[in-house]
């Protein structure tokens, strides 16, 4: 069996030049299944409140929900780092809140590390997790929970302020104790910057070829959620199509008689089967 991989370790591929490989995972047979594919790290993400609880965004994901399925995950797992988003609201308020959401997701959830987004703004917070044992994975660029004040969904750093900001935020959180910092939605030549400048993993998504390691939503890649895809997503396969071909076919064998077959039964022993008949017509 492979052993479980570690900050230490996954740290170490960075320095070894090896990509870390990640995908987001949600309940115990996409973490199976991830985690048997060689994923490096798997995500929790709160993107499940789109893909898998049918919300509008993720801001109305809560602590519980992100426990419910970090825990399957966890279950599901053997190989991979698991790391789970903190929801919204669950860290901003303070550092305290922070480390007591946390703490559920890390203590009761099982995962590795966790997830929250923001630069400068949320410091205290990392500094906080970190002092209490929580490894944390940062999250700047493009961050999906404040995405109102974005303007929308869109590629962050694009001028020279914007791309010194990000540089510079990246730099604060390591600093403040981050071990992995995911990039979203960063031109490619300021998250290559950011990659070279930082000893600590960087994760990339629609940020460019030259981030230590790559992040794709499970059901994107593979062809499950077709609400919208961004530009950033490879899709893979498309499993959702099949699914729906394989549905309709079983749809129609049931309407047409044709399932089950005598293959898919289970029969009486002939003996059972003529005291059963003699039983039921003696009645």
């Amino acid at each position: 069996m492979c052993s479980k991989l570690s900050v230490h370790t996954l740290q170490g591929l960075k320095t070894g030049g090896e990509k870390l490989a990640m995908a987001t995972a949600y309940d115990y047979p996409s973490a199976q299944i991830a985690d048997a594919a060689g994923m490096d790290i798997l995500l929790v993400g709160d993107s499940l409140g789109m893909v898998v609880l049918g919300y509008e965004s993720t801001v109305q994901v809560t602590v519980d929900e992100m426990l419910h399925h970090t825990k399957a995950v966890v279950r599901g797992t053997k190989r991979a780092f698991v790391i789970t988003d903190m929801p919204f609201l669950s860290y901003q308020p303070t550092p305290e809140v922070a480390v007591t959401n946390g703490g559920r997701l890390f203590k009761e959830g099982g995962c590795d590390a966790v997830k929250l987004e923001g630069g400068l703004s949320v410091l205290p917070q990392v500094e906080a997790l970190t002092r209490a044992g929580i490894p944390v994975c940062g999250h700047i660029g493009l961050t999906p929970q404040t995405v109102t004040q974005l303007s929308g969904y869109k590629v962050q750093g694009r001028d020279v302020q914007g791309a010194v900001a990000l540089l510079e935020e990246a730099r604060a959180l390591e600093a403040a104790g981050a071990v992995f910092v995911v990039l979203e939605c960063v031109p490619q030549e300021v998250a290559a910057r950011i990659s070279r400048e930082l000893t600590i993993p960087t994760i990339g998504i629609g940020a460019g070829v030259d981030c230590d390691g790559q992040v794709l939503v499970y059901h994107d890649m593979l062809g499950f959620f077709d609400r919208f895809q961004p530009k950033f997503v490879k899709e893979y396969v498309d499993l959702g199509e099949q699914a729906r071909k394989a549905l309709q076919e079983y749809r129609e064998e049931v309407k047409s008689g044709t399932f089950p077959k005598a293959e898919h039964s289970y029969t009486l022993d002939e003996n059972v089967r003529t005291a059963f008949e003699g039983e039921v017509s003696g009645g």
